[in-house]
């Protein structure tokens, strides 16, 4: 399984061509848990149900082991209806964290008089000013990261949480484990991981229309719980004065192509579209995230594809107050498939530059499209390789109408569904309500649709 893990962060392709392969003998030979369901998100021609397989090999055993702790708990739950319901979150991103920054405007909009907020952190406190303010958003700060996962479990049950909402998914330093004792009466799969968990571990998952239309519902174990625009929240942070070109490595003129997603979401496949676009665009430049792992080798690829290694610009990590004044000096930015963009997208767009995206059928690869549709430029969805291509050399060699997509996107901020952090919440509180009622009612999860706000 070499092929889908380290290697990827490190952009060493020389076997890239084997790990559609190899994940799909591992799935076809059910060996549960051979692959992590996070790895198979960026191996290119998986589908949403074979994402689902994944997951559902990873928990099979896992589930069964968790049965017996399960029973011994046995945790009750008071489903009387009430007008405000004990909404906890869990996660070990409580910090400056893209999940935080993300999720903070929504947070603190939500109505108080029909929404407890409780937090149940696993997670470093790393005293910031992020960690602060969620603090002060919360009803409750548990910090659960000491605990076993029995104990963490009991005391989301303890808080009398009426829904448990995870923010981690699969991805590093989960403890799904938590989930899988079932501490509250309703489990929801919510924006840190972009797929299915697999088996009876989450009730609902929040998505919206354009990410898993109804007739994908096989793919996914969780009932959907639809929000009216984009399933991710975005708030309105500050945009400071953007720096000079020159201040942050940049040629002072050319075409600044962009994509700050991390390394690992990097195929072959895309790099070739990458490196044709800057061949048939005189003077551009790829402006990348720094990666000491991976600079030598995404060179190295260019200079084989004929493009100049120098024409990669590579950008540090910095603050997000930072990282948003900078993105306004890209003029494009390039989502990578089968694992796109998702918070990178939306800054972004907050920042004004448009996005070119390829939408494939799997929850990873539909984010951009459907941050696109929510600040109304969906013309931007690619349908394939070679229409992204197109867009995306369109655009490039015809200034003007860059000018106007950007300038299209700049008035479409302010009133853009995907910035109104108020809307969102009233959304978000329409559907924990729901999901509420039909619990309460005896009713089975099913799919729900929050009301437009």
């Amino acid at each position: 399984m070499r092929s889908l893990g380290r290697d990827r962060g490190m952009c060493a392709w020389d076997d890239f061509a084997r790990s559609s392969t190899d994940a799909r003998l591992s799935l076809a030979q059910a060996r549960s848990g051979q692959i992590p369901p996070f790895l198979l998100l960026s191996v290119p021609g998986m589908s949403a149900g074979e994402h689902r397989l994944c997951s559902e090999l990873w928990t099979r055993d896992r589930i069964v082991a968790s049965s017996a702790e399960r029973a011994r708990l046995d945790f009750g739950f008071d489903l009387t209806f009430r007008d405000k319901l004990r909404v906890g979150y869990l996660s070990n991103d409580f910090h400056d964290h893209a999940t935080a920054h993300l999720l903070i405007e929504a947070l603190e909009a939500h109505d108080r008089d029909r929404c407890e907020l409780h937090a149940f952190s696993f997670g470093a406190d790393d005293r910031g000013a992020m960690r602060g303010r969620l603090h002060a958003v919360f009803d409750g700060f548990h910090d659960v990261t000491a605990l076993s996962d029995s104990a963490a479990a009991a005391a989301v049950h303890a808080a009398q949480i009426d829904i448990l909402v995870d923010l981690k998914g699969y991805t590093r330093g989960a403890r799904t484990g938590i989930l899988m004792l079932h501490p509250a009466p309703v489990q929801v799969n919510f924006l840190g991981y972009p797929g299915t968990l697999g088996g009876d571990i989450c009730d609902y998952i929040i998505t919206d229309p354009f990410m898993t239309p109804l007739a994908v519902a096989a793919d996914y174990s969780e009932s959907f719980a639809y929000m009216p625009h984009s399933y991710q929240p975005h708030g309105r942070a500050a945009l400071g004065p953007a720096p000079t070109r020159a201040e942050v490595g940049l040629p002072d003129a050319g075409i600044v192509f962009c994509c700050f997603n991390q390394a690992y979401k990097f195929t072959p496949a895309v790099f070739d579209l990458w490196c044709r676009l800057l061949d048939a665009t005189p003077d551009s430049v790829l402006w990348l995230l720094a990666s000491d792992r991976a600079e030598g080798n995404l060179r190295g690829e260019a200079l084989r594809r004929g493009v100049a290694p120098g024409r990669l610009v590579f950008a540090p990590e910095t603050t997000q107050g930072e990282h948003l004044r900078r993105l306004q000096l890209a003029d494009l930015v390039l989502d990578t498939a089968p694992y796109g963009a998702h918070t990178t997208a939306s800054d972004a767009l907050w920042a004004g530059v448009p996005i070119v995206s390829c939408a494939g059928d799997t929850f990873a690869s539909r984010v951009a499209g459907s941050l696109l549709h929510a600040v109304g430029c969906p013309e931007l969805i690619a349908s394939d390789e070679a229409d992204y291509l197109a867009v995306a050399l369109t655009l490039a060699a015809e200034p003007d109408l860059l000018r106007a997509a950007k300038a299209r996107l700049w008035r479409n901020r302010p009133a853009a569904p995907l910035f109104d952090a108020a809307a969102y919440a009233r959304s978000l509180q329409d559907l924990y309500d729901q999901m509420w009622r039909r619990r309460s009612s005896g009713g089975a999860p099913g799919p729900i649709w929050a009301s437009k706000s």
